[in-house]
C-alpha cells in the first residue's frame, strides 16, 4: 500500500514537471505524461517497477477517462447531425477500417487465430484525438466554422464507433454471429437499465442533495463504479461500464453540474492513466520505430483520402473538404484505450501496442503543427488539386445546373467581402427595409453552405478566398462603388481588415471601403490603410445594452423583449 502511494506521488510529480515544459513549448500535455511515465517506469529510471501498481493506476485512470468521455457525448447532437457529417463520418470510419485491414495484413500483421494486431491497429487509426483537435480549434477560434463543426461531428460519431467496438472486443477470439449478438444484447440491456435509472431515479436523488456538492460528486462516482462493476458481471468490462455510466448521465438534468464537479478528478486520473501507459513503453528498437512510422504515415494518408472524398463528393468545395481531413489526421487518446484493452486480453502483441503509442506521440506533435497552419496548407494544396482535374465550387458555376450567375460575372455595385453573422444580419436588414438593393450586392466567400444558400435566394455570390489578391482581381472588385468588410480580424483566415483594405484600395482607388475594427487602436490604422469608414461593433453592442438598462429601469423590459421578438420573427438570416 505504501509503495502504491509512493508510485502515485512520483507519477504526479513528474507529470507536473514535464507538463510545465510541454506548456511552455506548446506541445500536447498527453505527450508530456507519456514521457513522464517512461522516465520513471521500469524501462526508464526504474523508480516505479511494481506491475501491480502500474496496473491499478492504469485501470483507475482508464475508468475515469471513459466515464468523462461518456459525459461529454451529446446524444441529441448525434441525432441532429446533418447528412454531411453523417456521410463524412461514415466514409471516414468504414473507409479507414477497410484500408487499415488491407494495409496491416499486407505488411504481415495477424488478423485472427487469437492475435488481432491488424484489427486493433485499424480501429486505433480510424479514431482522432478530441483533446488535441478541440484545443487547437478553440485557440484558432474555428470551433464554430463549417470545417470545425464537421470535424467535431465526426469526432462524436468516432466515439460511438469505439463504443461499439468495445462491446464486441471481449469476444474477438470467438467471433461468431451468436456471440456478437449476445455481447450487443448485454450492452443494450445495460444501456437501457442505465438510461432508465438516470431518467427516473437519479434526478430525484440529485435534487434532494443539490445543495451538497460533496454528495453530488460522491453520487456520480458511485454511479460510475456501480455500472462499471455491473458490466464486469455481465462479461463486458469495467471500462465499457464506465463509458455507459457517463453516456447515461449526459442526458439528465444535472449533467453539467456533475461534469463540473468530476472534472478535477478526471484530470487527476487521466494523468495517471497516460503516465502508467508511458511506463509500459520500452526503449524502441528499429522494428518498433519502423512500424510506428508506417502506422503514422498510414493514418495521415488514409484520413486525407477517407475524409476528403465524401465531403468533396457532397459538393463541400476543396477548402471545406481539406480542412476537416487535416484536423482529423492524428491518432486518438481513445485509440490508446482500445490498444490497452487488447493488451490486457492478450489480443495484440506488445511490439504492435508500443508502435501505436509511438505513432500517437509522433502525430500528436506533427498534427498540432499542421492544424495551426491548416489555412496555409490548404491554400497551397488547392492549386495542385485543381491542376489534376478536381473542381472547386467556383468551376463553371455561371452556366451550371443551378442557372445562377455564381462565380461568373463581375462584382456588382456593393460587395460584401467575407460572410459571417454580421453580414447575415445586414442582408436580413436590407431584405426587410430595401429589398431592391439586394440586386446591387455581390457576396464573396468560401463557405459552401453560404454559397448554396445565397444562390438559392437569387443573390449574386462568388465562391472564393477573400485573402487572395487574385480572387479580388478576377471578381472585378476594382469596378465596385462600395466594399464592406464585416468579418473581424479574429475570424479572418490568412488576412486582416488592414491587409484587405490595402488590397482593395490598390485595386479600386475610388471605392468607399467600410472595414471592421476589433480594437479601438485598430481604427486609426484602418483609416491610414485607406478605409472610408470603420465600424466598431462594441459601440453598437454597448448602445443596445444601454437601451435595455433604460427599459428595465422604466419597467418596460417586457415591451422591449416583445419588440425584439417581433423583429427576430421577421428576419430570414442565412446564418441563424
Amino acid at each position: 500500500m505504501h509503495e502504491l502511494i509512493r508510485d502515485i506521488t512520483l507519477c504526479i510529480l513528474f507529470a507536473w514537471m514535464l507538463g510545465l515544459l510541454a506548456h511552455f513549448s506548446r506541445q500536447p500535455l498527453i505527450l508530456a505524461y507519456l514521457i513522464a511515465g517512461f522516465c520513471i517506469g521500469p524501462f526508464g529510471a526504474g523508480w516505479v517497477h511494481s506491475q501491480e501498481s502500474i496496473g491499478v493506476i492504469s485501470e483507475l485512470g482508464l475508468i475515469f477517462m471513459l466515464f468523462m468521455i461518456g459525459l461529454e457525448i451529446d446524444l441529441k447532437k448525434i441525432v441532429r447531425a446533418g447528412k454531411v457529417i453523417l456521410f463524412a463520418a461514415g466514409g471516414q470510419l468504414l473507409g479507414g477500417c477497410l484500408l487499415g485491414v488491407l494495409f496491416f495484413v499486407g505488411i504481415g500483421l495477424s488478423l485472427g487465430g487469437g492475435h488481432f494486431d491488424a484489427v486493433y491497429l485499424c480501429v486505433a487509426c480510424a479514431l482522432s484525438s478530441t483533446v488535441i483537435i478541440v484545443k487547437v480549434l478553440y485557440e484558432k477560434r474555428e470551433l464554430d466554422t463549417l470545417p470545425g463543426r464537421i470535424t467535431l461531428g465526426v469526432l462524436v460519431l468516432q466515439d460511438i464507433f469505439a463504443i461499439l467496438f468495445l462491446a464486441v472486443q471481449p469476444s474477438l477470439a470467438n467471433l461468431q454471429a451468436s456471440v456478437i449478438l449476445l455481447s450487443i444484447g448485454r450492452v443494450a440491456v445495460l444501456v437501457a437499465a442505465a438510461l432508465l435509472v438516470s431518467r427516473y431515479v437519479l434526478p430525484r436523488l440529485f435534487h434532494q442533495i443539490a445543495r451538497r456538492p460533496e454528495l453530488i460528486l460522491l453520487g456520480a462516482l458511485a454511479w460510475c463504479f456501480l455500472v462499471a462493476e455491473t458490466a464486469e458481471r455481465l462479461s463486458l468490462s469495467r471500462e465499457m461500464g464506465a463509458l455507459i455510466a457517463g453516456v447515461s448521465l449526459s442526458t439528465f438534468p444535472y449533467a453539467l453540474d456533475v461534469t463540473a464537479k468530476v472534472t478535477t478528478l478526471r484530470d487527476f486520473f487521466i494523468t495517471l492513466f497516460f503516465v502508467a501507459l508511458g511506463m509500459t513503453i520500452p526503449v524502441p528498437g528499429l522494428s518498433v520505430i519502423g512500424l510506428a512510422l508506417m502506422i503514422a504515415a498510414f493514418t495521415v494518408v488514409s484520413r486525407l483520402v477517407t475524409t476528403f472524398t465524401p465531403l468533396y463528393l457532397m459538393k463541400q468545395g476543396l477548402r471545406a473538404s481539406l480542412l476537416p481531413a487535416l484536423n482529423l489526421a492524428q491518432i486518438s487518446e481513445f485509440s490508446l484505450v482500445v490498444i490497452q484493452t487488447g493488451v490486457n486480453d492478450h489480443h495484440i502483441a506488445a511490439q504492435s501496442a508500443n508502435a501505436a503509442s509511438f505513432a500517437f506521440v509522433v502525430l500528436a506533435v506533427l498534427s498540432t503543427f499542421a492544424m495551426s497552419r491548416s489555412d496555409e496548407i490548404t491554400r497551397w494544396a488547392i492549386g495542385p488539386l485543381k491542376r489534376i482535374g478536381l473542381r472547386d465550387l467556383d468551376h463553371g458555376s455561371g452556366h451550371g445546373e443551378e442557372g445562377h450567375e455564381g462565380g461568373h460575372g463581375e462584382a456588382r455595385r456593393i460587395v460584401i467581402l467575407g460572410f459571417f453573422r454580421a453580414a447575415s444580419a445586414l442582408l436580413a436588414e436590407i431584405e426587410r427595409q430595401a429589398p431592391v438593393l439586394l440586386e446591387q450586392i455581390t457576396v464573396i466567400d468560401f463557405n459552401p453552405n453560404v454559397y448554396q444558400t445565397l444562390l438559392s435566394r437569387g443573390l449574386h455570390v462568388i465562391y472564393g478566398d477573400i485573402s487572395s489578391a487574385d480572387t479580388l482581381l478576377h471578381a472585378g472588385v476594382g469596378k465596385s462603388e462600395m466594399i464592406i468588410l464585416s468579418v473581424p480580424d479574429a475570424l479572418l483566415k490568412g488576412a486582416s481588415n488592414e491587409k484587405l483594405v490595402r488590397h482593395v484600395r490598390t485595386l479600386n482607388p475610388t471605392a468607399m471601403i467600410v472595414a471592421t475594427a476589433d480594437l479601438l487602436s485598430d481604427v486609426d490604422e484602418l483609416y491610414a490603410a485607406g478605409a472610408s469608414y470603420v465600424t466598431v461593433t462594441r459601440l453598437s453592442d454597448a448602445h443596445e445594452l444601454f437601451t435595455v438598462i433604460e427599459a428595465a429601469q422604466a419597467g418596460l423590459l417586457a415591451d422591449k423583449r416583445a419588440e425584439l421578438d417581433q423583429r427576430l420573427g421577421e428576419r430570414r438570416e442565412v446564418l441563424p
